[in-house]
């Protein structure tokens, strides 16, 4: 049996801790994969810095992280579709609550995969660009796709054009620049929003427009944008982006809705172990205080809105509608860029802590990424 090394958080708030951690075989619809590059998102260091407030069922100690590239070692036996020594991109959900479960985890060297949240990868494509895929385009999915969400047509090679415009807030993150994918490959339009140094980033993507987030003029310029077009509802990613969108939303004609990838605050101040105890009911407050806002300011404008969480496709036919119908062919026909860029910022199971200390300090249209021997 292989030997397994995992970066454990061995309980709410700890700094992770490289040690030795058991190998778990698959149950009948999972596989095991020996990772060779794991993405960092913000979520890993979100549940580190803010246990109290998020994931609050998690059993400590837990082994974080949902990105996983590498090449499957053992499939269970209902398993059809990957053979061992295939190589594979994954979502793993070892955080969810009904999973729970450290060897679901991406921050170590095997991890337990569902099979339906897997996805082959051609020759062409690195292990490391690989990486940055999986949960951001599983949260841009659920967001677009699932039908309490926006609802949207499913991505499928040369899908005719619907006529409808889609919003994209945050183009350049990691779920924007797949949610413009996404979008596109499913024959919608998208306008979306960026730095302008990021502007030929999301354009290559397929983003029809961009505008400055940074304009104190970009809502009223993206209404006016909108005018004559019909709107299949908006995707907002970032502390500030759903208020944004809610204003557009509500000033549009079409779907008057807004899948919201981001909490309405920024939980950076709860990183500081010093301060973490005086910044809580600060953040708290500030959380609640938001909501209500956004909610008020929602229903005065007559516009839906629900928060994704980026596993959810797992338990509908959005998780085999991207991960075996769409992703395989797309990436190996290169109708899908794995996006944006990786950073590779260590090599082994005792860098996951620096690159979430990385990853907290923010990234511009990149991808935390650390290789595995």
């Amino acid at each position: 049996m292989p030997t397994n090394t995992a970066a454990w958080i061995t309980a709410k708030n700890a700094r992770l801790e490289a040690a030795s951690a058991p190998y778990t075989p698959p149950a009948d619809d999972q596989i095991v994969v020996r990772n060779h590059a794991v993405a960092v998102n913000p979520l890993d260091w979100i549940i580190q810095s803010a246990g109290n407030l998020a994931y609050r069922w998690l059993n400590y100690p837990t082994v974080l992280g949902s990105d996983v590239a590498g090449e499957v070692v053992e499939v269970g036996e209902a398993v059809t579709r990957f053979r061992v020594g295939d190589r594979v991109l994954g979502h793993a959900v070892g955080t969810d609550k009904d999973s729970n479960s450290p060897a679901e985890g991406a921050f170590q060297q095997y991890t337990v995969l569902l099979e339906r949240m897997t996805c082959p990868i051609p020759d062409t494509l690195s292990f490391e660009d690989a990486a940055v895929v999986p949960l951001a385009t599983s949260t841009a999915a659920c967001g677009l796709f699932q039908t309490d969400h926006l609802g949207l047509r499913h991505p499928a090679a040369g899908a005719e054009p619907t006529g409808q415009t889609v919003l994209v807030w945050g183009g350049s993150t990691s779920v924007g620049s797949n949610a413009i994918q996404l979008a596109v490959a499913a024959g919608y339009e998208v306008i979306t929003t960026a730095s302008p140094r990021n502007f030929d980033h999301v354009t290559s993507l397929g983003a029809g427009q961009v505008f400055d987030y940074h304009s104190p003029t970009v809502v009223a310029d993206i209404i006016a944008a909108l005018k004559g077009r019909t709107l299949a509802g908006a995707i907002a990613i970032g502390t500030t982006s759903a208020a944004a969108c809610v204003s557009i939303v509500g000033s549009a004609t079409g779907t008057r809705f807004v899948a919201m990838a981001s909490p309405p605050v920024s939980f950076d101040s709860l990183a500081d172990e010093g301060r973490r105890r005086f910044e809580l009911p600060r953040v708290i407050l500030r959380l609640i205080t938001a909501n209500v806002a956004l909610q008020v300011k929602s229903r005065l404008r007559r516009v839906g809105t629900k928060n994704i969480f980026g596993t959810t496709l797992k338990a509908n036919e959005v998780s085999t509608a991207i991960y075996r119908d769409f992703l395989p062919r797309a990436l190996a026909e290169g109708r899908y860029i794995a996006a944006p860029k990786p950073t590779v910022v260590g090599h082994g199971v005792h860098d996951f802590q620096h690159a979430m200390d990385i990853q907290r300090k923010g990234v511009s249209a990149a991808k935390v990424v650390v290789t595995l021997p």
